[in-house]
């Protein structure tokens, strides 16, 4: 056994005892039964809460705002009864014995840095690279670092984004590839970096990504600075090269996901760019009954998931921590798409939440096509941050390995995704 696996060994060990002395300490504290009364407070809180954050996104008027009182004050009434009977310092502990508990299980879960990360190939730099940039994609990042400068000192050919017409950067890719661009890059947002990757793929070329967009997912995902984009243009003299898998759906490419139901339907509205909140609770109580948007059904391989508010399909899944999409994925060549499907028609399908039932509630599963069909010609998706209409039923594929993507030698890398919480593995861990 090495060092990291006996370090993982002890980390196993002590997200166990924490575990159980989370376990222990209300029993010893306050009996049994008294631990078995903070749980049921504990747990009718959380049912309480949740359910009133329900009604208050599904219903308009007086009876939002009462629900939305209901579920501030759910938890300070439990709080209370706590204190009144000298259990809050117990739930504390035992909280913080939790928290312990978790912290140590991902440490010991964790893949080793050998499994992580998708491999790497030495190439040698470009001899005709062609950027597009988008100068104000990120809030003006291009402007904000020169980045035309930069690029151009490197030897890369330039095109900007900034004419009053609207460009077609598909177009814009395809002359530069038959004019002799060894390599396509963007500086720009996810939407624009999928159609140029397609390109690249269809003339295989690398694929360059600077990392000057609003959010930056796939140059997160492929561990680039978000914070310094000029470091992105590091891949130009000293670059290696991953290969990664891209999306697609109804033939459109996508590097990060595409969203169906309620975020897709909201962000259409023309109400949305000038009131952002007000948009999303005006539409929220019809979207999340059924009484707007289409009807869906997610067939992900063999199940069919009927009904559910918002599908969200990636390319390779986010962490079971991260299931909405916002922050990582461990690894970009795995295959496979992510598939994660929210059905909540009523309160307690919104309190089932809190256990997670298998195709009512949240649903997470790996799949290499996914299939959304709805009850009108036409949806809605939210395709890499861009909404657009698509053709029912609307067809969601992956390409393995069909990207080759440059990045930097020394680049701040990708952090280990969270692992999720398994009984056996971290026993096995422990005590093989």
């Amino acid at each position: 056994m090495n060092t990291g696996e006996r370090g993982q060994r002890w980390w196993a060990r002590a997200a166990i005892a924490c575990a159980v002395a989370a376990v222990l300490v209300p029993v010893v504290s306050a009996g049994v039964m008294g631990a078995v009364s903070s749980f049921v407070a504990g747990a009718a809180g959380a049912v309480v809460t949740v359910a009133a954050l329900y009604w208050f996104l599904t219903r308009i008027g007086v009876l939002r705002w009462i629900a939305l009182a209901v579920a501030v004050l759910a938890p300070i009434v439990v709080v209370t009864l706590f204190i009144r009977a000298n259990l809050l310092w117990v739930v504390l502990v035992a909280g913080a014995l939790s928290l312990c508990a978790v912290g140590c299980a991902r440490v010991a879960l964790r893949e080793s840095s050998a499994d992580a990360g998708v491999p790497e190939y030495p190439v040698p730099p470009p001899q005709r690279p062609f950027l597009i940039m988008n100068p104000r994609s990120g809030g003006g990042k291009v402007a904000k670092f020169d980045l035309v400068r930069k690029a151009e000192e490197l030897g890369a050919e330039v095109a900007l984004l900034d004419g009053p017409e609207i460009i077609d950067v598909t177009a814009l890719a395809q002359r530069a590839v038959a004019d002799g661009a060894d390599l396509l890059g963007v500086a720009g947002g996810d939407g624009t970096q999928a159609l140029v990757a397609a390109v690249a793929v269809e003339h295989d070329v690398p694929f360059l990504v600077i990392s000057a967009g609003t959010r930056n997912h796939f140059a997160m995902d492929l561990g680039l600075d978000r914070a310094d984009p000029t470091r992105s243009l590091d891949a130009l003299r000293d670059g290696v090269e991953l290969r990664t898998d891209l999306g697609t759906i109804n033939g459109r490419p996508f590097v990060n996901n595409a969203s169906f139901g309620v975020y897709a339907e909201i962000v259409r509205s023309p109400a949305y760019r000038d009131d952002k909140t007000a948009t999303v609770l005006a539409l929220l109580p019809d979207l999340l009954t059924g009484h707007r948007g289409p009807k869906l059904v997610a067939r992900i391989g063999p199940t069919a998931v009927t009904g559910p508010q918002a599908i969200l399909v990636s390319n390779n899944p986010y962490g079971s921590g991260d299931l909405a999409g916002l922050s990582r994925r461990a690894r970009l060549d795995r295959g496979v798409l992510g598939a994660v499907t929210l059905s909540v028609s009523n309160t307690r399908e919104a309190v089932n939440l809190l256990r997670r039932t298998r195709l009512r509630g949240l649903s997470q599963a790996t799949t290499v096509e996914l299939i959304v069909d709805a009850d009108t010609p036409e949806i809605p998706v939210g395709v890499d941050g861009e909404s657009v209409l698509l053709r029912t039923p609307v067809r969601c594929t992956i390409t393995p390995g069909a990207l080759r993507v440059r990045v930097p030698r020394t680049r701040p890398g990708v952090k280990p995704a969270t692992p999720t919480w398994d009984w056996a593995r971290l026993w096995e861990k422990a005590y093989r």
